[in-house]
């Protein structure tokens, strides 16, 4: 039976998309095993979202006050006075909330991944020592598509 997802056959479609085959086939099969819950689809969108194209993110060159929360179960993680210019096309901030980022080294050992500790759903990289004048000399390479921002600025509805 072949993979389909909203009529889109894996075996047939995949190589007409910007991702290579058989990250459209493990993407299919995923989504049409797991369940509906959007901290499941954050894990596998914020997977892709690290080859999207650098500078296409929402919050990457966005600077208001309020909250960054996981997309996937909302969940706090970092403050906006912790965000960054750092210019290298995706939000970068210097520290999360305490307890909100679980920290894993990659495969690859080059570098270190950052998860929600409530979710599991995935934000990024996180990057030691490059010499920033932040307090923590740190830097979180964070997705757009797995975060959501919540303004500190009350709503004006009437």
């Amino acid at each position: 039976m072949p993979l389909e997802v909203n009529g889109m056959d894996a075996e047939k479609d995949a190589p007409k998309t910007l991702l290579g085959r058989q990250t459209i086939i493990t993407l299919m099969w995923y989504l049409n095993r797991i369940s509906q819950e959007r901290c499941c689809i954050v894990q596998i969108v914020g997977q892709l979202g690290s080859n999207r194209l650098r500078g296409t993110g929402e919050y990457d060159k966005f600077f208001a006050d309020g909250i960054y929360n996981c997309a996937g179960c909302g969940t706090p993680l970092y403050k906006s006075s912790t965000k960054f210019n750092f210019g290298c096309g995706w939000p970068a901030f210097y520290e999360g909330l305490p307890g909100a980022i679980n920290r894993s080294p990659d495969p690859d050992g080059r570098r270190t991944e950052i998860t929600c500790a409530a979710c599991g759903g995935h934000f990024g990289h996180v990057f030691k020592g490059e010499g920033f004048q932040t307090p923590t000399d740190e830097r979180h390479c964070v997705n757009s598509v797995s975060i959501k921002f919540i303004s500190e600025k009350p709503s004006t509805s009437l």
